[in-house]
């Protein structure tokens, strides 16, 4: 097969996956057409995978969410998409999001009948709350047009069928890294480092890091003799914020600033929880990074990762963040936890996790390309 992928940039959490991909295409070459918001430049991949740059248009958009934050995206408009794939001349084309390189690649498919469009939609539903009536219109059109459609997990795939996808074309697979570094960590940690908790991720309203150490501080103020040690793990626009927010003497506050990717491993080691208190997130890897650490997760229902890997009282404590009770019910439970049971939940965590590889997810994304080629839309 000859694979052309086209997204807007390869994080490094992504790299593994998209090697395995290569691996099992004849030919393969990645189309990018941007650089992550997050000030991270995509991985230098010039040596390990064939990258052709796109050119495009850039436009910044601002859209209140429902949950009551501010979604910030930078939207990418390639505007040689065609020229780039009739030189590749694909027998299958990858588009991620359902935008301008989306309908290219469906004009290319219309042209060249021998060619098959899988769109990778890592989408959910929290995450696409209130778009507007135009991008779902040409979503629904697209999703009718794909040969086969990629998703996270079940939000996602919910999401598709709703507008437009037919089931037996949806196919799922989880975002994942080499969680081998993970996985190598010891799975039982001693007091105190057990009821640490870690945060990691931008430093944004859609993170809800803000509202959370608000509740932590709460608890802590209830709760004055037990000590509580938080750690944020990245950087953003909050940073300031959190730093200047007064808290109780009984809870420590280190500000990590941005960790190498390759340093995770040794942050996770030194922490027992992952609080993970997103407003509305389309996966999460830090919740397979975590829970490959041995790390039980204090999450939001509104990330597509805790939805579909977290058994609320068994491999950590689910919440709705836009409910305060709910939020706080939940700290509690996490921070009184025994740390016997916190040790148990630790391991069924990495349980849960130990098989997302890059391997099975590619194996995962190539059963959709055979789909695709057996059954033309």
């Amino acid at each position: 097969m000859r694979v052309a992928l086209l997204t807007n940039f390869i994080l490094p959490y992504r790299v593994p996956l998209v090697a395995e991909l290569r691996r099992r295409c004849v030919e393969f070459e990645i189309f990018l057409s941007g650089t992550p918001d997050t000030g991270l430049a995509s991985v230098p991949v010039g040596r390990e995978l064939p990258v052709t740059v796109q050119r495009n248009l850039r436009l910044r958009s601002t859209q209140k969410h429902p949950h009551h934050f501010t979604d910030v995206q930078t939207i990418h408009f390639p505007y040689d998409t065609l020229p780039q794939l009739y030189r590749f001349r694909p027998d299958v084309i990858i588009s991620g999001e359902m935008g301008l390189r989306t309908i290219q690649a469906a004009f290319y498919r219309r042209i060249f009948s021998e060619a098959r469009l899988v769109i990778w939609a890592t989408l959910s539903e929290v995450t696409e709350q209130a778009r507007g009536i135009t991008r779902l219109l040409v979503r629904r059109a697209l999703l009718r047009k794909a040969d086969a459609v990629i998703v996270n997990g079940n939000s996602g795939a919910r999401y598709v069928e709703r507008h437009g996808a037919p089931r037996e074309r949806v196919f799922r697979a989880p975002q994942t890294t080499d969680v081998a570094d993970f996985l190598a960590l010891p799975g039982v940690r001693a007091e105190p480092t057990r009821r640490r908790i870690l945060y990691s991720g931008r430093l944004v309203e859609l993170k809800g890091i803000m509202p959370f150490l608000l509740h932590l501080v709460e608890w802590a103020n209830s709760h004055p003799e037990q000590q509580v040690d938080f750690s944020i793990a990245g950087d953003g626009p909050l940073r300031g914020t959190l730093a200047a927010y007064p808290i109780p003497r009984n809870l420590s506050l280190h500000l990590l600033g941005d960790v190498p990717y390759e340093r995770l491993p040794e942050v996770y080691s030194r922490r027992g929880i992952l609080a993970f208190p997103t407003l509305a997130d389309e996966w999460g890897m830090v919740v397979v990074e975590a829970m490959a650490s041995g790390l039980p997760i204090l999450g939001s229902v509104y990330s597509q990762s805790v939805e579909a890997l977290v058994v609320d009282g068994q491999t950590g404590w689910t919440f709705r963040p836009d409910q305060t009770e709910n939020v706080k019910s939940a700290i509690d439970r996490a921070l009184l936890t025994p740390t016997e049971e916190l040790d148990r939940m630790g391991i069924a965590a990495r349980l849960r996790v130990c098989e997302m590889t890059p391997a099975v997810m590619a194996d995962q994304i190539v059963s959709a390309i055979k789909y695709a080629i057996a059954n033309r839309s």
